[in-house]
């Protein structure tokens, strides 16, 4: 009995004791990994965002000169907004690991900044920003200054926790531009008011995100390249100009397209952008104050004798990955895919190193290109419609568009089509010589002799569309703090400024600008969804079509009555004219008006169906994440313990 007795206890002693111990050894594994192993993590990421690149190591691994890097971050800050105090984790975190790999390069220094004290002012020489904490005014900091050796200065004047997804391209683009103070130098020449609106940004207006300000396309170049405006009438591109990015250039003269061909027989790498409809210049006002009616660019005869085909007079539509619009009348205003523009995310070529990062990039009305037959150069699609693509005329999006009918006629057919690609080869001059200057125009005396073939093979990039640079297609532009802070739902400033730079040779930072976008959609349902509307869409414009066709049959029913009554006399009223209605008009009024009747119920119903289909994929979509998922996981582990069970029963058998 006594035996019996002391067994529980034992029994309960012997599980505490195996608890002290799980617990011992939990505690000393944890100790030894975070003394041992503390930079080490797994990123599950779809973009894998919190590991460092290919580009980023091999820029770190090969610098030369010591760079030293200076974070002030308030720690008050973190006490107050526990958000911040994550962050500035991850950025030391981050920069401790820069360190790690730079074998000696970079020096870090943290500070914590003080009110009015030596550390602020510091922060201050070095532009950083000093946000207001409280009432009281009293500023905090979170920012980041490097510097050489030759005293270049680069700064983060604020890590602003909304781009942590761009947080390694821009400690990487810091580090780049310590290391390799001289950017190559860019070309731009365009009739798009890239750099912004002199006038206004005289006046303190135009500041990026903010119309008549510069496109952020463009200040994304600025980061990471020398950029120089080239003239629309130049004759001559200088010659320290690396690469020409020629988008939307209207109306060139034959001297014009003449340097633009011997930049590219010298050896120069040249990037067009070129488009059948542009929606950014269609709402760009003109010096009248009225938008420019001719909105199309090309580049004839360069891109022909050049062995590309291009088709000014054709837009590319696609239903996959249409961008959502509001359509419809003043009394009715619906979301409608707008096939004109969509979202390229299959198409995006993912074996060229400039692309291949990339996950989303929005065009807007594009054309398409492709390799004349017989041309003897390599063309390499970059970006790709969907094999759901039509063409359509440019004047079925130039002029009062209408979604809802773009939409409802769409017809897949004859996709994919190629929207930008890598073309490179010997290419021949599209001229015999200097071509004639028009009247009172003098020669350039720096014109270089003629070139009639380029002695190596030449790299270019066409692209149809230069609405890829606008705002409006690819970024959101807020205000943090007189700072201006771009965040990308779309990869298009990531496309141009990766395509620029590997042009140029900076292949490096490649993988790092398409690294952060947050748009991450579901493909599938959009698929469906967009599948669903073009169905919906087609029944609703024949049932407008037939009760606007009976609106206008039961009117002339009533005017042809209006008119009758008015012929039995001048003293005839409205009795009157109910007193003249025939039997036959009575029924065909009456008939007129239950069709139309009837017909909108119908339009009230197509509505309903397309509004409850949608909702129908979503309830389903939820139902799988947050019910079926789990109850496959229970099915899996019950599974698992009755093979168990089964495998004991036989070893014991």
């Amino acid at each position: 009995m006594a035996a019996a007795a002391h067994a529980p206890s034992r029994r309960i002693w012997s599980s505490a004791l195996a608890v002290v111990a799980v617990a011992a050894i939990a505690i000393g594994i944890n100790v030894f990994v975070d003394s041992r192993f503390a930079d080490a993590h797994l990123d599950l990421t779809a973009g894998k965002i919190y590991t460092l690149s290919k580009g980023t190591r091999e820029i770190l691994g090969e610098l030369k000169e010591p760079i030293t890097l200076r974070l002030y971050y308030s720690r008050a800050l973190g006490a107050r907004l526990p958000l911040y105090g994550e962050y500035a984790d991850r950025v030391q975190a981050m920069l401790r690991e820069y360190a790690g790999l730079a074998h000696g390069m970079i020096r870090l220094e943290f500070y914590d900044p003080q009110p009015f004290s030596r550390v602020e002012d510091q922060a201050l020489g070095y532009g950083l920003t000093g946000v207001p904490l409280d009432q009281q005014g009293t500023k905090v900091y979170f920012g980041l200054a490097g510097t050489n050796l030759i005293d270049t200065q680069q700064t983060i004047a604020f890590f602003d926790p909304s781009r942590a997804p761009f947080l390694e391209y821009d400690l990487t683009r810091l580090v780049d531009e310590l290391a390799h103070p001289k950017p190559p130098v860019i070309g731009v020449m365009s009739s798009l008011p890239l750099g912004g609106n002199p006038r206004l940004m005289m006046m303190g207006q135009g500041q990026p995100g903010q119309p008549g300000g510069p496109w952020m396309s463009m200040i994304e170049l600025q980061k990471d390249f020398h950029v120089e405006q080239v003239p629309l009438d130049t004759q001559v591109i200088d010659p320290k100009i690396q690469v020409l990015l020629v988008a939307q250039a209207q109306n060139l003269s034959q001297p014009t397209l003449y340097a633009i061909d011997q930049f590219v027989m010298r050896g120069g790498r040249l990037m067009v952008m070129v488009d059948p409809y542009s929606d950014a210049e269609a709402n760009i006002p003109g010096p009248e104050g009225v938008p420019s009616v001719d909105n199309s660019s090309t580049l004839e005869p360069l891109l022909s004798d050049w062995g590309i085909a291009y088709d000014e007079n054709q837009v590319v539509c696609d239903l996959a990955g249409a961008v959502t619009v509001q359509a419809g009348g003043s009394d009715q205003v619906s979301a409608v895919p707008y096939v004109a523009w969509f979202m390229i995310r299959d198409g995006i070529s993912k074996s060229d190193p400039a692309t291949a990062d990339l996950t989303q990039v929005t065009v807007a009305t594009p054309g398409y290109i492709a390799k004349k037959p017989g041309a003897d150069i390599s063309f390499t699609p970059l970006l790709e419609s969907s094999r759901q693509s039509e063409l359509v005329p440019v004047s079925e999006v130039s002029v009062n568009p209408n979604p809802e009918k773009l939409v409802a006629d769409f017809r897949a057919a004859g996709g994919p089509r190629v929207i930008a690609a890598r073309v490179r080869g010997m290419l021949h001059s599209a001229f015999k010589g200097p071509p004639a200057l028009p009247a009172g125009t003098k020669r350039a005396a720096n014109l270089p002799p003629y070139i009639a073939e380029t002695k190596s093979p030449a790299d270019l990039v066409v692209v149809a569309d230069s609405d890829i640079l606008a705002d409006r297609f690819w970024v959101q532009v807020q205000n943090f703090f007189g700072q201006t802070e771009a965040i990308p739902f779309s990869d298009n400033g990531a496309f141009v400024s990766n395509l620029v730079g590997s042009l140029a040779g900076g292949d490096l930072l490649l993988g790092l600008r398409g690294r952060g976008t947050v748009s991450r959609p579901f493909t599938l349902i959009d698929a469906m969804q967009a599948s669903a509307q073009a169905r919906f869409r087609r029944t609703e414009l024949a049932l407008q079509a037939k009760l606007k066709d009976t609106e206008d049959k039961l009117t002339a029913l009533r005017q042809g009555t209006a008119s009758g009554a008015a012929g039995g006399g001048k003293g005839a009223g409205a009795g009157a004219s109910a007193a003249i209605l025939t039997p036959a008009q009575n029924a065909a009024i009456a008939a007129a008006e239950q069709e139309i009747v009837q017909t909108r119920e119908q339009l009230r119903q197509v509505e309903y169906d397309l509004d409850r289909n949608i909702a129908r994929l979503e309830t389903e979509l939820r139902i799988f994440c947050v019910v079926l998922v789990p109850v496959l996981l229970v099915l899996i582990a019950i599974g698992l313990g009755l093979a168990r069970r089964h495998r004991r029963r036989h070893a014991r058998a």
